[in-house]
This record gives C-alpha cells, structure tokens and sequence, in this order.
C-alpha cells in the first residue's frame, strides 16, 4: 500500500454568507451584515485545489451540506419573529472550513493499522454544531473501505471538540509512525476554548493512539483572547517542521520540551512577536497556511495574499526564503494565494483542508480532484451559485430555492445524489 498525504478541501457552498455568528473570530465579526460573493469564493477555493493538484499530484474534496438546514429551523421554532443570529444559524456554510471536519489518525499511527477519523462535534457555536452528523455521512462514503479506514460518530456533546484544526502530526515523511500533537484551551477567557482536553484525550483514545506517541498541550490563553480561537491560527505542523509564532502555547519552551521528548527530529520554526505581532499574524493568517512537502523534498508555504499584503509579515517570510535558500531553514518558497471571501469570514488556506495519510486507490472516487472534474465543478459554480447575497436575502424562500437547487445541480454532477 502506498501512503500520501492528500489534502481534502472544503467546497465553499452556495449560501456561504457573512453573518458573525462565531464568538472570538474578529475577521467574522468584523464582516458582519457585508455583502459575501458565494460564486467568487468557491472558484477561489477551486483556484487554490487546482494549484495544489498540480504540485502535490493528488487532491480531494469535501461537498457543502444542505442548506438551509430546515430540521434546525423546525427545531428552533421558526415563526417569523426570531432574532438574525438565529435565522442566520441553518444558512451557515461553515462546513467549507474541513480543518474542522474531523481529526485523522493515519494507519501507521494507530494500533490497528487503520486511517481512524473522527468528525468534530463543534458544540460551542449553534451554526456549526449542525454539522457533524452530515460530515460523517460524507466520510462513511469517502471514507467507506472498512478495510482501511473507521470513521467513529462524534465525541459526546460534553466536550467541545472542533477537529484537525487542533491537532498536528510529526513524523520523518508522511507514511512513517509518527507522534500527534493536540492542542487544548482552558475555559475563563473572554472568548470560548473551543478544543476541550478531555475531548482531545477521548480522541486519542478512540483512535487506539499509544500514550508514547501523544503529546497534549494548552493553547496560550492570550492568544484566543486576541483572536487565535483554533490553534491552527498560530501554528502549522508538517512533517518534522513546527512553524509557530513566539505567543502560540501557554508554555512555549515547555511545549517544544514535550514534543521533542517523544520526537526528538522536532524542527521549530519560531516567529518573534518583535517581527510579527500576534494581532498582524491573526489579520494576516501566516500560520493558517498549507505547509507542504513536494515531490522534490522542499517545503511550501500557502500563506493568503493578504501576508504579501503586510510589510512585517512579507519581510518575515522573505527573511525566511533566503535563509532556506542558504541552507539555514526548512521552509524554501511562500506561496500567496487568494481566499479573500473566506478570510473576511476567519478562514484561511488551512482551514479550507483537512489533511488525510492513506493510499488514494482506498479512496472513493468521487471525492478525488483531477483537471476534468475541476472543469465540471467550476461549470457547476459558474452556472448556479449565487453570485452575490445580501443580508437581508438570508431567509427568504427565494433564495432557499436557488442554494438547494445549486446544491443538487453539483451532487448530479459528481454522480453523489445519494448525499441529497
């Protein structure tokens, strides 16, 4: 069997809106009552598939979930007079966030030497705790050789639990036994500690992961105070390679002692506050990126444009290219991409994916990307999504019709009408 990493992006659907019903994400609620533009931001993220399609060879995808959520609508007790948050909530295209999806134990991790993945049941936010139960109905399918993956339902509601977005996997390449890193918060803060501890830990249980090869660490409280409310907002793992701003973890130095302890190939690259402010990398997204491996051995950074963008944030990662080109760091080329439609919404290039170890041949096909059905996809897109939504459209019978109808239109396109 041959295993590769293959990143399974979310499909940004058509009610993709901004309605800033997420607590502690200041790109949300920044945007809140704007215009969104859902045509423009799924072909961004179609964009961002194809570019990495091309220099990774594999690709896959995951489909938005119905919308309007009308079994949420009919629970809420809908009658026309209930508050925006609350109308918003069965609109949500949320789910094109797959970092959020479900944290992924690859085979050579697990004690059964099966891919275990385990949808998030993201309980802290109503939007997006709807999710979970039509998430796993997707990756029963994708997902579905019982020979080499088990998709587990959701940790109990108890426990907040918001998927990869968390967790990390260090390992010498991406087929090798590797130690996986969860990242908690603690509760108290101004803004929720959406990752529960105890919801890592049932994980990691769940996964059959030994405690050897598990490492638990408390997110810095000051960092989701400021606007890191998932670990992948200040850092990214790939690999042996921890790229990390200076502020990332409660105990920084403790951290690196802990994974280094089960990981001792550990390689830390470590962003100084004096370079990079915590608030210039939350409104950059630097670490909400895709740290890839190529088939030459380099690395990649996929930053958003908005990183170009920054003086202090581009004179980083130029420092940073340089030193890489001389031999003095792992990280060769940073790679702007534009996701401007989900970054108004606090989702970057990471958040867009979810990263799965496997063979690709133990993969459904239908949820596997090559040029042709990019081409079928975005003629889908182009044809029947919403080219603008307003605030004022979220709940309206008109515009129901037009996102079930673009939803359904993809589906019969991708030969998935078992989804609808």
């Amino acid at each position: 069997m041959s295993l590769t990493e293959i990143n399974f992006d979310g499909l940004v659907g058509p009610s993709h809106n901004y309605a800033g019903l997420s607590l502690g994400n200041i790109a949300s609620a920044s945007h809140k009552g704007d215009p969104s533009y859902p045509r423009a931001a799924a072909l961004q993220g179609m964009a961002k598939m194809r570019r990495n399609l091309s220099a990774l060879g594999v690709q896959g995808f995951l489909l938005p979930l119905p919308r309007p959520n009308r079994a949420l609508q009919n629970a809420l007790s809908f009658d026309g007079t209930e508050a925006a948050p609350l109308r918003a909530a069965p609109w949500s295209a949320s789910s094109m966030w797959t970092a959020n999806a479900a944290t992924v134990s690859p085979a050579p991790d697990t004690a059964d030497g099966k891919c275990h993945l385990t949808p998030a049941n993201l309980i802290t936010m109503l939007h997006r705790a709807q999710e979970w139960e039509d998430t796993k109905a997707q990756l029963d399918i994708a997902f579905g050789d019982r020979d080499h993956f088990t998709v587990h339902d959701a940790v109990p509601p108890t426990f907040g639990d918001e998927g990869a977005a968390n967790h990390g996997r260090f390992c010498d390449t991406h087929g090798a036994a590797g130690v996986e890193l969860f990242v908690y918060g603690r509760p108290g803060g101004k803004f929720p500690a959406r990752q529960h501890e105890q919801a890592s830990r049932l994980v990691a249980r769940q996964h059959r992961l030994s405690p050897d090869k598990c490492v638990f660490i408390e997110q810095n409280p000051e960092a989701i105070e400021a606007g890191a409310f998932h670990n992948d907002v200040v850092s990214v793992v790939n690999e042996r390679v921890l790229f990390t701003h200076q502020e990332a973890f409660a105990d920084q130095e403790g951290a690196y002692e802990a994974i280094r302890a089960k990981f001792p190939a550990l390689e830390v690259v470590e962003v100084p506050s004096a370079k990079v402010t915590m608030a210039e990398a939350i409104r950059t997204y630097l670490f909400n990126a895709q740290l890839i491996t190529l088939p030459d051995g380099t690395m990649n950074l996929i930053v958003p444009e908005e990183c170009r963008e920054s003086p202090s944030v581009w004179a980083y990662c130029e420092e940073m290219m340089a030193s890489a080109k001389s031999g003095g760091g792992p990280i060769h080329k940073v790679v702007p991409v534009d996701v401007r439609q989900s970054m108004a919404n606090g989702g970057g290039p990471a958040c867009l994916r979810l990263r799965v170890v496997c063979d690709p041949a133990t993969v459904d096909p239908r949820f596997q990307l090559d040029e042709a059905k990019a081409d079928r996809i975005e003629a889908v897109i182009a044809a029947c999504w919403p080219e603008q939504i307003d605030p004022a459209d979220i709940g309206s019978e008109a515009l129901a019709k037009s996102v079930i109808d673009a939803r359904a239109a993809l589906l019969d396109a991708l030969d998935l009408g078992v989804l609808a």
